[in-house]
């Protein structure tokens, strides 16, 4: 076997948060990301070092995805026979949930607090997800489970806990969250699943138990662990009056005339290989206003910037289609608990909604600035069907001249 001699170096400079890596060819990633090449990695830092949270052990990886099977259990990629294009469906819908690659799990854990990594690694699936007491066969008894306790979301931690019964997430979004099983001695819990695919309309099948929890095991020690009440010392807290240019940019899908059956899906109505339109200068800061049309949510991600949601707000979509003009109804709803002054690279934009998103342009530490020269990333749509099939564009952060 040969070995690269000169292998790429990827500096990370970044604060402590757990993310994911995954193929990224283009128009295949949906198949090649279905078939497992994904993975999860975690940055440490002196911040989370000083946390008094759970560690080792008990904190615990995992990704979801949904997927299906033949008989044989090998994977199933439909193809869409009366579809636009036999080898591209418009999203994908398993009817089984795995977790970290195991059909329906169950994690042994002590009657401690726990810190759950958590990923949505399935191609369309959006997740809302609850934890229910059942019986040990997974029957549900009636009785709410533990709450989850939010700490950190796609790039590090939040600025203090957020506590919910429901999570939803995105596909792409992460979730840094402890649950406090204390207390729950030979107990059971299931992690359940009633998210609407495709989200929030509905109408595909939707696997609804993700994994059991089950409190067996005796205390190994004591739990000296906290929910602390400060996380991040340094929250993203960008000053919308430092923007220097706002971008109104467009979620679009064509339909097939005759059925309405999904063509293809667009970003600001352009093709991936069209000019590129989103040129911020390096060291800039813009707002983004992303503009849904279509009739579902989707997983917006931005490569190389970490955004902080600052509004949603709905808009009339029938004058938009008609005429091409935004008009906002109602008053702008801040960013939920989960997302303020979080560090973000996948957003939620739900339909007829406006999300407003800003961000400023930095390139890693230690590149190599060129006067002049325009870096290129990508922004897209994380349900991958749609990322394969033109809902991805690239966009250039540009270096001044001398």
């Amino acid at each position: 076997m040969l070995f690269n001699q000169n292998p790429y170096e990827y500096p990370i400079d970044q604060q402590a948060m757990g993310s994911w890596y995954h193929d990224h060819t283009l128009g295949i990633l949906r198949l090649n990301i279905h078939a497992g090449l994904a993975g999860m990695y975690f940055i440490r830092d002196t911040v989370e070092n000083s946390l008094n949270i759970p560690k080792g052990k008990f904190e615990v990886p995992l990704m979801f995805q949904d997927r299906i099977f033949n008989p044989d259990g090998s994977l199933v990629y439909p193809v869409a026979t009366d579809g636009t294009h036999q080898f591209w469906i418009p999203e994908f819908f398993g009817d089984t949930m795995l977790v970290n690659g195991k059909v329906w799990p169950f994690l042994d854990v002590e009657p401690r607090r726990y810190r759950l990594r958590m990923v949505n690694a399935c191609n369309a699936r959006f997740l809302r997800m609850t934890l229910v007491e059942t019986d040990e066969s997974g029957n549900r008894m009636g009785m709410a489970g533990p709450l989850f306790h939010v700490i950190g979301s796609d790039g590090g931690f939040l600025p203090g806990p957020v506590t919910s019964n429901e999570l939803l997430q995105a596909p792409a979004e992460r979730f840094d969250v402890i649950v406090d099983f204390t207390g729950k001695d030979g107990k059971f819990f299931v992690l359940k699943n009633d998210g609407p695919a495709p989200f929030p309309g509905g109408g595909e099948v939707v696997p609804t138990e993700v994994m059991m929890f089950r409190v067996v095991r005796p205390l190994s020690s004591p739990d000296t662990t906290t929910i602390p009440g400060q996380l991040n010392p340094a929250p993203l807290n960008l000053d919308p009056t430092s923007a220097v240019k706002s971008r109104d940019l467009t979620l679009n899908e064509l339909d097939r005339a005759s059925d309405g059956f999904p063509i293809m899906a667009l970003l600001d109505n352009k093709n991936w290989d069209d000019p590129v339109s989103e040129d911020p200068e390096l060291g800039s800061t813009e707002i983004w206003n992303i503009i849904n049309t279509t009739g579902d949510a989707h997983p917006i991600h931005i490569h190389l910037v970490h955004f902080q949601v600052l509004s949603r707000q709905a808009f009339n979509t029938n004058v938009f289609d008609k005429q091409g003009k935004l008009v906002l109804t109602g008053l702008p709803q801040a960013a939920p608990p989960e997302e303020q002054f979080a560090y973000k690279d996948t957003v939620k934009a739900f339909p007829g909604t406006v999300t407003r998103l800003i961000m400023k342009f930095d390139l890693p530490s230690g590149t190599q600035i060129i006067p002049g020269h325009r870096y290129t990333y990508v922004w897209h749509c994380h349900i991958l069907e749609h990322e394969d099939n033109e809902m991805m564009r690239p966009f250039v952060v540009v270096a001044p001249e001398g």
